[in-house]
């Protein structure tokens, strides 16, 4: 049984989640930033890009938590891309950093998984985080081009997203679910769970219609 999977996000109120030079855009209100401090401490682990590591180089952790206690990290990096002096390889917290198969590059990390020839294997992957690392519960926080992955394989069961009160613009500009050479046919199918007012925004909570079972959903309240 693989993990559960819960996308979570921000994007501005014309679906971007940064500018066209990819730089991190503030869009989270105050009462949206609480809201995501509090849900990391819900989840096994926390997983990112690699493109979300080379622009924003963030820790992953959770505030007074220590090795221990933190979420596992983990970097999907095909070609083996993230810096040795990157902040989601320190000690604050385990590191799992995922490559293709034909990729050598080693890190000062817990673990290291190979899985996959074009792309990474997301479904190898996370059945090997569930049956090697005891993983039940994923929180994935981007970016657009890991989301969009995780919906083309029909692994997510959650996935909220919060709208800014702020419009970025570009045509070039990242969206949630970015990538090229992919068009869902009739799109990707959400049922609205809930809405609910953050400060000057809107957090948006979908399960999508296709999700192939995972395990249990965390207790979130």
């Amino acid at each position: 049984m693989r993990p559960f999977i819960h996308v979570n996000c921000a994007m501005s109120a014309d679906g971007k989640i940064a500018g066209e030079d990819r730089r991190q855009v503030r869009i989270s209100s105050e009462e949206d930033k609480t809201r995501v401090k509090n849900l990391r401490k819900k989840y096994d682990a926390i997983l990112v890009g690699v493109g979300t590591v080379l622009s924003d180089d963030p820790h992953l952790t959770v505030k007074n938590a220590d090795y221990d206690t933190n979420p596992v990290r983990i970097v999907l990096d095909p070609r083996g891309r993230t810096p040795d002096d990157a902040q989601v390889l320190n000690e604050m917290a385990p590191t799992v950093m995922v490559t293709l198969e034909d990729c050598d590059r080693e890190w000062d990390c817990e673990e290291t998984f190979r899985a996959g020839k074009e792309k990474i294997d997301l479904e190898k992957t996370l059945e090997w985080l569930a049956d090697e690392i005891g993983i039940e519960s994923v929180l994935v926080e981007g970016g657009g081009y890991t989301i969009s992955e995780f919906f083309r394989s029909g692994l997510v069961d959650r996935y909220t997203v919060f709208v800014g009160g702020l419009v970025i613009g570009g045509s070039g500009s990242p969206t949630p679910c970015d990538g090229s050479g992919w068009i869902a046919e009739n799109g990707v199918k959400l049922e609205l769970k809930e809405c609910e007012v953050l400060g000057n925004g809107a957090l948006l909570t979908f399960e999508p219609v296709f999700s192939k079972r995972a395990s249990r959903a965390p207790e979130l309240s």
